[in-house]
């Protein structure tokens, strides 16, 4: 058995050291990747673009379109033409009338001169395209706080991968301690035998631990957009952060809503509704529009293109349309609008609520997180005092392995209660700057 924990203790080094020398990044500089690289915010930067593209589109229709068109005829009977006028020719049987060929070209051209419906639904676009601003904002919001918590939680593996590799090297020197202590007929073989249970214990929580490390990583190159296999790591420890651990600052006391990213797109949806009513309501109003036509023919028997009488036929006018009766569609397309408009507005109450809620939770948590921190250091310098005293007095026969143990479990707990600690307060307030729609670049 101690030949086997030997060798495993020769292992873990090999495990630590096949990740040497990777490239290290901040937490500021991992948030700026994931803004370049995560797909997410690709995505919401193409809609903004796509929603862009569709508001000149629809601008478009203030300006005068210009259609063409082309055509030919081969007529394989021709019409015939009755009049009942004596001594018209043809009698009974009437004459044919046209031609074979048929040919025609012509160009007609319109622009909108009054339509209130149109401007609505151009001021609609626009905030079509604020509210993709907005989505956006959204996506980096998220991003940013997705890459903190990653970075966090691998910050947090880090710390629980260190503390038990010291609890394996302190139940290694245990061992050690234990068969020298046996070897000189001081320990029984009981001590021996818990000795190496011990270390056979740490083991697998070692591993556990370092395995953790790896997929913290891994989903924090997820959330950043990079590749699985690139060798970065993070750097800094947890106990960085805990200087950030009080609640005076400003992103905690300000509980204001009004930055909030939910919030500000159901308020532009709000007015794209609000606008929507008027646009049906615009629907019945009279439009006015500019219209223009030219337009060319000629008919033939022949091929005789040189040859051909060609007839320019054009018009100017003004075309006035008032809806008059629709069945009642314009009115419910109103009513129907109004009801959006309402479920909006509750939807808005509620969200806001929800919020405030979860506001509040963030903070409580971040309230509690500082006060288990102060009782973790505390709990830490005792266990480590205690652990020491054990060491000492397990070396000169004092006390047994047993209570080594007790005070080596202690001092793990609170070790980990520590890092746990710090831990939350930070992913609490990386929730609470999201929730108050803080920027990074703010």
């Amino acid at each position: 058995m101690l030949n086997f924990v030997l060798v495993a203790a020769a292992v873990v080094p090999q495990t630590v050291d096949s990740l040497a020398a990777p490239k290290l990044i901040t937490l500021e500089q991992a948030i700026q990747i994931a803004l370049s690289e995560n797909t997410t915010v690709k995505v919401a930067e193409m809609e903004i673009e796509r929603t862009g593209y569709a508001r000149k589109g629809s601008y478009s229709a203030l300006f005068p379109s210009l259609d063409g068109s082309a055509s030919f005829q081969r007529t394989i009977r021709r019409q015939r033409m009755y009049m009942d006028v004596p001594g018209f020719p043809g009698g009974n049987d009437g004459i044919e009338v046209g031609r074979w060929n048929t040919y025609s070209a012509s160009a007609t051209a319109a622009m909108p001169l009054i339509n209130a419906q149109l401007w609505k639904s151009l001021r609609i676009s626009d905030e079509d395209v604020e509210l993709s601003v907005e989505k956006a904002r959204s996506s980096r919001l998220e991003t940013v706080t997705q890459v903190k918590q990653a970075y966090f939680s691998c910050l947090l593996a880090r710390d629980a991968a260190a503390v038990y590799a010291g609890v394996y090297n302190n139940a290694m020197e245990n061992l050690k301690l234990t068969q020298q202590k046996y070897n000189a007929q001081k320990a029984s073989e009981l001590d021996l035998a818990r000795a190496k249970t011990a270390v056979a214990n740490a083991m697998p929580n070692l591993y556990d631990s370092q395995s953790a490390v790896a997929i913290a990583l891994w989903q924090l190159k997820a959330v950043m957009g990079v590749n699985l296999d690139e060798d970065i790591d993070v750097c800094g420890n947890l106990s960085d952060y805990s200087s950030q651990m009080y609640l005076g600052s400003q992103d905690v006391q300000n509980r204001d809503l009004g930055n909030n990213s939910t919030l500000k797109q159901l308020e532009i949806q709000a007015r794209q509704l609000a606008d929507a009513i008027k646009m049906q309501k615009y629907a019945s109003l009279p439009s006015l529009a500019l219209a223009y036509s030219y337009s060319l023919n000629a008919m033939t028997n022949d091929f005789k293109f040189s040859e051909y009488k060609w007839s320019p036929y054009s018009y100017v006018g003004i075309s006035l349309s008032v809806p008059i009766f629709a069945g009642g569609k314009r009115h419910n397309s109103v009513r129907q609008a109004k009801v959006q408009a309402g479920e909006l507005e509750l939807q808005r109450v509620n969200t806001e609520r929800q919020l405030q809620i979860a506001l509040r939770q963030y903070i409580k948590t971040m309230e509690t997180s500082i006060n288990s921190f102060a009782a973790a250091e505390s709990a830490v310098q005792t266990a480590q005092k205690a652990y020491d005293i054990a060491v000492k007095s397990y070396q000169v026969g004092r006390s047994t392995l047993t209570d080594l143990s007790d005070a080596q479990l202690a001092l793990t707990q609170a070790q980990l209660a520590v890092s746990q600690a710090v831990y939350n307060f930070v992913v609490a307030k990386s929730n609470v700057e999201q929730t108050i729609g803080r920027d990074f670049t703010e």
